[in-house]
């Protein structure tokens, strides 16, 4: 039987291996796909850690997977071998309870977890999904381009548009890095007033050429106070992974703004009364499901969303690994398979 190669974590804390297995059959509600790229995700530290509860070892990790049909269950309806699909952080619904429908993997009972944590993810040549995870891929995207997409992509797309920002309202991204050169994207195209915040000038240009009419240097102004000049935003998407730095832009939401919080921090600290006196909301916001990865990748395929990536084949996934942690990859960090 002809054999697949994975990438598998042995035990929390210890490095990637390369491992040869023998392709797995899927069961009833199952496909198997034939990896083409795989995203290296910093969620992805959860499984390679041992930060997330009830992980079983060895796990290959993974959640930012474009790939093809290579065979299905017997239940499987509504899908053909070939068809280019995309499995992200939602690892599918069981249809019994509110949160598994509603995407919340943690707290779903039945499912307990997500791609690459789980079950095994997309460092690897092949893997399983439960059909209710696959998205359909638009036939012109390219692989490597959009893995990202479903997670820092749908993660970006999703929270700007339940942010209650409409078109023609300022809308800052904090962060220009993995998750902010996509959501300045996804914001210009959905028509906001688009102000980039970054610590340093280095990445102005960028910003702007994807999409920022403004930018904040958070090294020369107080971001707060350049947004309340602006007229306050009414929405703030917080990408960065600094409490303290994102504590500093809260003051700069305008009135009923919001800010939405997607970059994992440890305690934030919000006054009260600058909520209250502008009935402003802190609300937090991760990935979605199979449907919302959908609208992502068709948004983006018909809007010229890019993810901007270095690119490592699957063998190097280690080298990717570290590449993603050191904070210096410009933006996102992909595996490409042979």
């Amino acid at each position: 039987m002809t054999k697949m190669r994975a990438m598998a974590i042995p035990e929390a804390g210890a490095k990637l291996q390369l491992q040869e297995r023998e392709i797995p059959k899927p069961d009833r509600r199952e496909v198997l796909i034939r990896v083409q790229a795989c995203g290296v995700c910093h969620s992805d530290t959860m499984t390679v850690e041992g930060h997330a509860p009830g992980v079983k070892y060895p796990r290959v990790p993974g959640h930012e997977v474009i790939g093809r049909l290579e065979a299905i269950g017997s239940e499987v309806d509504g899908w053909q071998i070939g068809a280019r699909v995309g499995v992200g952080w939602f690892p599918g619904s069981c249809g019994y309870c509110s949160q598994c429908r509603h995407g919340n993997a943690f707290a779903c009972e039945n499912v307990q977890g997500a791609t690459g944590v789980s079950r095994d993810g997309g460092y690897a040549t092949h893997m399983l999904a439960h059909v209710s995870a696959l998205a359909r891929v638009p036939p012109d995207l390219d692989a490597v381009e959009s893995a990202p997409l479903l997670c820092a992509g749908i993660t970006t797309f999703n929270a700007l548009r339940h942010s209650g920002a409409r078109s023609g309202d300022l809308v800052a991204v904090h962060g220009v890095g993995g998750l902010g050169h996509l959501a300045i994207q996804f914001a210009a195209r959905f028509g906001f007033r688009v102000v980039a915040i970054n610590r340093g000038r280095d990445k102005e240009d960028l910003a702007r050429s994807l999409g920022a009419q403004e930018y904040i240097d958070t090294q020369s102004a107080d971001p707060a106070a350049a947004l309340r000049t602006l007229g306050g935003a009414k929405a703030i998407l917080a990408t960065v992974t600094d409490a303290v730095a994102m504590q500093t832009v809260v003051g700069g939401l305008g009135i009923n703004g919001t800010l939405m919080v997607i970059g994992a921090v440890g305690s934030l600290t919000v006054d009260p009364l600058e909520l209250l006196r502008k009935r402003a909301a802190v609300k937090g916001w991760y990935s979605g499901t199979s449907v919302d990865s959908e609208d992502t990748l068709l948004f983006s395929q018909q809007h010229g969303v890019r993810s901007m990536n270095e690119i490592f084949p699957l063998e190097q996934a280690q080298l990717a690994y570290d590449r993603m942690l050191s904070g210096k990859a410009r933006f996102r960090v992909v595996l490409k398979m042979e």
